[in-house]
């Protein structure tokens, strides 16, 4: 393995988009553009250095109205770490940061195609995702 990492598999495991009725909808639908994204990343490691990172996004809401959408996508990622890597922080790099990086871009089709499939053909993600950024803010 010349990389720190080898992709395995990469598929969804989970995808939501809850709209109660008609009402919901229209509301939503034009005002969408306050919904935040939320990320959250887990790994369970399993035999022979193969992880399962699961990267979860959610597009919520987080105003007090009730009339509310949920969307929510769980992408999984099977991974296989080199087996030179062993420093407990270089292997949190590689399943926050790296695998994230190389993913993401599928992952982002993935959930904007649910968004759109949703009934809402307009909905884009704005702000993309800064995975260095984040890993380094968890230590400051």
């Amino acid at each position: 393995m010349s990389e720190k990492f080898k992709i395995f598999a990469q598929f969804v495991k989970d995808l939501s988009s809850e709209t109660k009725d008609l009402e919901t909808y229209l509301y939503v639908k034009e005002y969408l553009k306050n919904y935040n994204l939320n990320i959250e990343i887990s790994s369970k490691p399993m035999k022979n250095r193969f992880v399962e990172v699961n990267t979860k996004l959610t597009y919520l809401d987080n105003g007090q109205n009730s009339k509310k959408s949920f969307f929510e996508i769980i992408y999984t990622t099977i991974i296989q770490i080199d087996e030179t890597i062993k420093e407990k922080k270089e292997i949190e790099k590689i399943i926050l940061c790296d695998v994230q990086n190389k993913i993401y871009l599928n992952l982002e089709k993935v959930f904007i195609n649910l968004l759109h499939s949703s009934g809402y053909p307009g909905a884009k993600i704005e702000k993309k995702i800064d995975f260095e950024k984040l890993y380094s803010q968890r230590f400051n």
